[in-house]
């Protein structure tokens, strides 16, 4: 399984109060003993509004965290294209635009974004309400790749949610319960626009939200997307952070053997050893009249 959207709070960095709210602590240790049930092959740690652009924690945690694991950060608009490029090289892979819980200078984060996928091929991460989508649609359309936080948050974006999945988005089926809408549903018609666009994601430690993840939310997943599973929990997000295809493999407890032949197979007879008629033998049919 590959995490596409981890919180980790690490009490030896800075934090910022936001909207009144400071976390609690959720360390690389919380996160490996909550997820020790399921196969982790990597992930994606996501900067949150009470980290600013603060960065040193995200180089921290992916140093800690190792391979298959990328950053997904906020920066400063003044960020150089050298900070863009060192956060490339420690596994950092996208921009965050939070548009739910921080003030923004839209036009300025676009112009940042359009830099740092010219200089490192990164892409932009929304998370905002759906309702916002139809609004931002002359900025969306400037963003050459782009995923949405939390399935769009709500039904009455979903319509802007999928036809921005018909042109290539990608959505992160996480936070389930921070969500206004009918997930089931919502993950059924996003995957019948694009099997490629769900990314499963825990949301942990699931901040704010009505609820944090639960282990039943991969099994809804199973659910609703059936034999694409793989694609939706590990094969979707690799490709979109650019990671290497993780090689898989499906070993079957109980394979079919072939037969063990204790006789001769049946041999086909010569067509001039095939019993003869007599013509005596053929008997008509009386004539009924």
């Amino acid at each position: 399984m590959f995490d596409a959207h981890v919180h980790i709070i690490d009490p030896r960095f800075p934090l910022i109060e936001n909207e009144g709210y400071l976390p609690d602590p959720y360390t690389i240790a919380d996160y490996r003993k909550r997820m020790s049930r399921f196969d982790i092959g990597g992930g994606a740690v996501v900067s949150a509004s009470f980290q600013g652009t603060d960065q040193t924690y995200l180089k921290a945690a992916l140093a800690e965290l190792g391979e298959g694991w990328v950053g997904v950060t906020r920066l400063d608009l003044d960020a150089s294209d050298e900070e863009i490029l060192e956060l490339d090289r420690v596994g950092v892979r996208a921009l965050r635009f939070n548009l739910k819980r921080a003030a923004a200078d839209i036009t300025q984060m676009t112009l940042q974004a359009l830099r740092a996928h010219e200089l490192a091929g990164w892409h932009v991460e929304l998370y905002m309400d759906g309702q916002m989508l139809a609004s931002l649609q002359p900025v969306i359309s400037k963003l050459p790749a782009l995923s949405v936080d939390h399935l769009g948050m709500s039904d009455e974006g979903l319509p802007y949610l999928l036809d921005l999945v018909d042109r290539g988005a990608r959505v992160k089926a996480t936070g389930f319960g921070r969500v206004a809408m009918n997930v089931a549903n919502t993950l059924r018609r996003i995957h019948a626009v694009n099997p490629q666009a769900l990314m499963f994601g825990t949301d942990l430690p699931g901040t704010r939200a009505g609820r944090p993840f639960r282990d039943a939310d991969v099994d809804l997943i199973c659910d609703v997307v059936g034999v694409d599973m793989y694609a939706v929990l590990e094969d979707n997000a690799r490709a979109f952070y650019r990671l290497p295809v993780r090689e898989r493999q499906v070993n079957d407890p109980a394979p079919t053997l072939p037969l063990h032949r204790t006789e001769q197979p049946t041999l086909p007879l010569r067509r001039d050893e095939l019993p003869r008629i007599q013509p005596a033998d053929t008997i008509p049919f009386p004539v009924i009249e």
